[in-house]
């Protein structure tokens, strides 16, 4: 049975996007291109949960908020929609994904496959310099735990998979994991902002990923590998666990 799940904001998610503009911002004419600076405006709304699963995306009231023409703005609901962030739904538009269980299951043994292939690959392939920036991410990756600021965690962490996909050294790899973790970034955030996340969470993340570091440091591949595989297994089985407990009420607020 697919089970859909709204997971926790610090907003109530509503049905369609505010008029009044409280979950998006106006667009400033910057050197970035405008296409982009709307989808990261857009990703970021969704992923922080301004906007909710099964929000409406009404084109003239995002072309009012934020200030472009129609045409950025179907674009970058098509860029959304290719990220899984959006579906585009017969007579009622454009709306935001809602998250299920299968979907977490599968996004997330996916990812142990790929980040495991990329902690053995760094092992292989990077130099010196990569292991330095890798070893300087997960210092301010462990500062920001301690902060308990789930949007610069968020940031950290990003850094520190960045500087471990990029010192892999595959572009296919790359690609891959990109794809993937356009569609992951809700489900992660969801896991660090949850108001019932476990206690022993962030202790057990920050550990896995000391013994991922020490195990590249150690040049050892394999052990790197599995390291990577079980961290992103318990981050599963967290985020697994919080939408599990989360159904029955979720279930019970939309009941007839």
């Amino acid at each position: 049975m697919l089970v859909v799940v709204r997971y926790y904001s610090m907003t109530s998610p509503s049905s369609r996007v505010p008029p009044n503009g409280a979950a998006l911002s106006a667009i400033p004419r910057a050197a970035a291109p405008l296409r982009r600076q709307v989808v990261d405006e857009l990703r970021h709304s969704i992923i922080s949960g301004r906007l909710g699963p099964g929000a409406r995306l009404v084109e003239r009231e995002l072309i009012a908020m934020m200030g472009v023409s129609r045409t950025v703005i179907r674009e970058a609901l098509r860029q959304l929609e290719s990220e899984g962030l959006v579906a585009m739904i017969p007579n009622k538009g454009p709306v935001v994904r809602e998250l299920t269980l299968v979907e977490a299951k599968d996004l997330y043994s996916i990812r142990a496959v790929l980040e495991g292939l990329a902690a053995r690959l760094f092992v292989e392939n990077a130099d010196e310099a990569q292991f330095r920036k890798l070893q300087t991410a997960l210092t301010v990756t462990a500062a920001a735990y301690k902060a308990s600021a789930p949007e610069v965690l968020l940031g950290a962490k990003n850094r520190f998979y960045d500087v471990l996909f990029e010192g892999a050294g595959s572009e296919t790899l790359s690609s891959m994991i990109a794809t993937l973790h356009a569609r992951i970034r809700r489900w992660r955030a969801l896991g660090l902002a949850h108001p019932r996340r476990s206690p022993r969470r962030s202790q057990e993340s920050i550990k896995g990923l000391r013994a991922v570091v020490a195990a590249i440091k150690a040049r050892d591949a394999e052990q790197a590998e599995k390291i990577m595989r079980d961290e992103v297994t318990r981050a599963a089985a967290e985020i697994i666990r919080l939408l599990a407990n989360s159904a029955p009420a979720a279930a019970a607020q939309h009941a007839p």
